[in-house]
């Protein structure tokens, strides 16, 4: 049979008149009784191909074999399938490979239609299996939103350097011999994808003893009647975010290719489990700690009065992911050469995070008046935080340190970067890079805060994560400190880090990213400035070198418990390691007031501050000042203020509580004991949201001009909620719980809430109780929720009142495996 081939020229209005033509071409004679085709000669090149394409629709043929009958075609391609196509096949379209590379452009109408008689057709993909629920067991990724959506909601979410898997429906058997099999993959959202970029990758699907050269690789992993299963390893290194994937066929002796788009884009992160990442960290039980746990557990209050809230990273839940790669690529404006890399994507994070020069996820309030929004003290997560903020794209207020480090160690494990939360106690803010914080004190004891730039926070909250530094020597690999909190310009932008641990404790200040900054945190010396009027000079009155860089707390691995991890920032004080760093740090320093001070002498007085017992809020405090005359032979007499005040934790004095006027004749070698004690009713009123003091006190040696100063911080401690389980936990089966706690003011508590979080919410809970909570009396309520995984799962509850706030608990179990499964059934 002489082989004949139609051409239509204006495709789409032949293929209209085929559709409705009534008498269809006569495949054995060649023609046709409708006037529209036009037939030419045949083609004496071996290329010959059959293109149907209607719209974006295209399906296309290898015709090299001459002796099959014509009408093959359409035995294998029927006018209905024209008219009516399979929508599953929609995503077709043609993919030349001689166009230049980065021209993913569909090929615009008309195209030409050939028909002519086929050999074996071009292999297609009919259907694409992403292994969902494969993958996120081997991937760990299966507790992500985007994996337990149902039908064809679900994403698939898997980490870079290791192998995941696609299960391939074909139009046919796959023939070695003939087919041949690619992948395109491409960053989503990206203009022009390129290969020079990382944003382009294309590599070959290959047998399982074949190696491409690559960073990526695809390879066939099991082959069955119309099947394929595709093993695909993405490179260790390669771009955190969404990733387009199109698989392209062909016959191997012939141009041109099929191919086939996956619908939707599937989510790569970083691999702490992949020896090739950057992120790589070996020990399982430290991945699971600061990758996989969802809660945990961070550090406020003082180094003399610790407290531990617990924080619930929800870093699975919906919209999180989504969230943290808007953040990170639309709000950081991260560089295409630098989505890969940890050390600029943290970076990144620990800017977008706030919000005053980008209008990242959270807004910072340190004031006293949250109108407007919630107060920092009332989150228990960051899930509502973070949803709300991809709902909205607007910041979210209120937070202070703990709120932005919490948010970011959600953010930074969503992505697969280990991360934790570090609680620094007695926390300097530098703000001259002096490496010393400088405080002025009136002929009161008062401090004066006006003119105070620099400031000791109670404490701190800031985070670390765990990389490779490509950029430094292998030595300053490891933790890595990075904050969210608004402090400091760092490149014209509030953010800081990452910087190296061991750099920070080695003294080395000049380091990228903002080593001096962390140093000073936790290194600084605090000085005391005796004021005297603008024209009088300054005196030295005091100087702490070991009262900065208190408990550096963080939670232990694998335990409801604080791990010290003070030794990893700071060799012990007093030790000659200490002081050769701290001595390192400030010949690096760029002040010439650092400089000035390290010539700087002090007198010697012991003064010294007692809290007797252990003060619930409500109860009255003492202060006790113990004075100490170490002379053998000389009285003296002192004259002592000391004050009470409110205090907020990043140290700024608040309203005055007490003040009293002591004047003592100190004996040669007697220890003298001055006391002031403080009841409820005056320190209550002028509580602020953290509970804490500021005590001080100016002592002045009469006869000798000489002063001294001393200062410390206290808090009263707050009660905590008990949450008991009145059913055992399991998955699918309702667990009921109550919380609840003793009321320890002397007053009644008005207008009482719970907030609660737990396995199985959705969303945040919220318990109003009826009545007013009696003086003693218990504040109680009930909940209920259904968990949804096995394995640890924590109870967060908080309370707030007209009268009480920030009261919180938690609580810790194991979830069981539904009955079912548990059985084997």
């Amino acid at each position: 049979m002489t082989p004949c081939m139609a051409v239509f020229v204006d495709a789409e209005k032949s293929l209209r008149d085929l559709l409705e033509c009534s008498n269809p071409p006569d495949v054995t004679r060649g023609s046709c009784s409708c006037a529209v085709p036009r037939f030419l000669p045949p083609r004496d090149d071996d290329l010959r191909r059959s293109v149907i394409s209607r719209n974006s629709y295209l399906i296309e043929r290898d015709t090299t074999a001459r002796s099959m009958p014509m009408d093959s075609v359409f035995r294998s391609f029927s006018i209905d399938e024209f008219a009516f196509p399979n929508p599953r096949r929609m995503f077709y379209r043609f993919y030349d490979r001689y166009r230049p590379f980065n021209d993913r452009r569909f090929r615009p109408f008309p195209f030409r239609f050939y028909w002519e008689d086929f050999g074996v057709p071009v292999l297609t993909i009919l259907d694409v299996d992403p292994r969902i629920i494969e993958n996120g067991e081997r991937h760990r990724t299966s507790r992500y939103d985007l994996m337990t959506r149902r039908d064809d909601k679900s994403r698939l979410v898997v980490r870079r350097g290791q192998e995941f898997y696609l299960h391939l429906t074909l139009s046919r058997d796959y023939e070695p011999s003939i087919d041949g099999m690619s992948i395109v993959f491409t960053v989503d959202g990206v203009e022009k994808p390129q290969y020079g970029h990382g944003t382009l990758v294309a590599t070959p699907v290959l047998y399982p003893e074949e190696s491409s050269e690559g960073s990526w690789q695809a390879v066939i992993d099991d082959i069955q009647p119309n099947f394929i299963r595709l093993k695909i390893t993405p490179a260790p290194d390669a771009i955190i975010g969404k990733w387009k994937m199109d698989i392209d066929t062909k016959n191997k002796n012939l141009d041109g290719a099929v191919s086939y788009t996956m619908k939707q884009p599937f989510y790569l992160i970083f691999n702490p489990w992949c020896e090739g990442d950057t992120v790589y960290m070996p020990n399982e039980d430290e991945r699971q700690e600061y990758v996989m746990a969802e809660d945990g557990l961070i550090w406020r209050g003082s180094y003399n009065r610790e407290r531990a809230t617990v924080w619930k990273y929800s870093q699975f839940e919906r919209d999180i992911l989504d969230c943290a790669l808007h953040l990170m690529i639309q709000v950081g404006k991260i560089r295409i050469s630098g989505r890969g890399d940890p050390v600029v994507i943290s970076r990144i994070l620990s800017a977008v995070v706030n919000s005053p020069d980008d209008n990242g996820a959270i807004m910072g309030n340190w004031s006293d008046d949250f109108e407007g929004g919630t107060p920092p003290t009332k989150w228990l997560g960051s899930q509502k935080i973070l949803q709300q903020y991809y709902r909205t794209k607007k910041p979210v207020k209120y937070g202070q340190c703990w709120v932005f480090s919490g948010v970011l160690a959600t953010v930074c494990r969503t992505l697969g970067l280990p991360c934790r939360v570090v609680t620094n106690y007695s926390s300097a803010h530098d703000t001259q890079s002096s490496l010393t914080v400088d405080y002025f004190v009136d002929a009161q004891g008062k401090i004066m805060e006006e003119l105070n730039s620099d400031s000791i926070w109670n404490f701190h909250v800031w985070n670390e994560v765990w990389m490779q530094r490509l950029d430094l020597s292998p030595s300053y690999s490891g933790w890595q400190a990075i904050d969210a909190t608004p402090q400091e310009l760092s490149e014209d932008a509030y953010r800081c880090g990452p910087a190296s641990v061991n750099a920070v404790k080695r003294g080395e200040v000049l380091g990228p990213y903002d080593n001096a900054f962390l140093f000073a945190e936790v290194n600084a010396d605090k000085v005391f400035w005796r004021y005297n009027g603008p024209t009088q000079p300054l005196k030295l009155i005091r100087k702490d070198v070991y009262d900065i860089g208190k408990s550096i707390s963080t939670k232990a691995v694998g335990k409801w418990a604080r791990e010290d991890i003070t030794h990893t920032y700071k060799y012990p004080e007093k030790s000659d390691e200490e002081r050769a760093a701290m001595l390192k740090a400030l010949r690096q320093s760029q002040s010439l007031f650092s400089r000035y001070y390290l010539n700087e002498e002090f007198n010697e007085i012991m003064f010294n501050f007692e809290l007797r017992d252990d003060i619930i809020i409500g109860q009255p405090f003492s202060v006790v000042l113990l004075i100490k005359n170490r002379s053998s032979y000389n009285e003296y007499r002192v004259s002592v203020i000391l004050r009470v005040e409110t205090v907020l934790y990043t140290g700024r004095v608040g309203n005055p509580v007490k003040r009293l006027n002591i004047d003592r004749l100190v004996r040669p070698g007697v220890l003298e004991e001055a006391r002031m004690d403080v009841s409820w009713e005056e320190y209550g009123p002028r509580l602020l949201n953290q509970c804490a003091f500021n005590i001080a006190c100016l002592a002045t040696v009469k006869d000798t001009n000489f002063e001294y100063f001393a200062q410390d911080d206290f808090r009263v401690r707050k009660p905590d909620i008990k949450i008991m389980l009145e059913s055992e936990p399991e998955v699918g089966k309702e667990l009921k719980a109550t919380a609840r706690f003793q009321n320890p003011l002397p007053i009644p508590l008005r207008k009482c809430r719970f907030l609660i979080e737990g396995p199985g919410l959705d969303e945040q809970l919220k318990v109003k109780l009826s009545e007013t909570v009696e003086v003693d009396a218990y504040a109680e309520c009930a909940f209920s929720m259904v968990p949804k995984f096995d394995g640890r799962a924590t109870i967060a509850a908080k309370f707030y009142s007209k009268d009480l706030e920030d009261v919180d608990g938690f609580v810790n179990f194991m979830v069981k495996p539904a009955s079912g499964i548990r059985n084997g059934e």
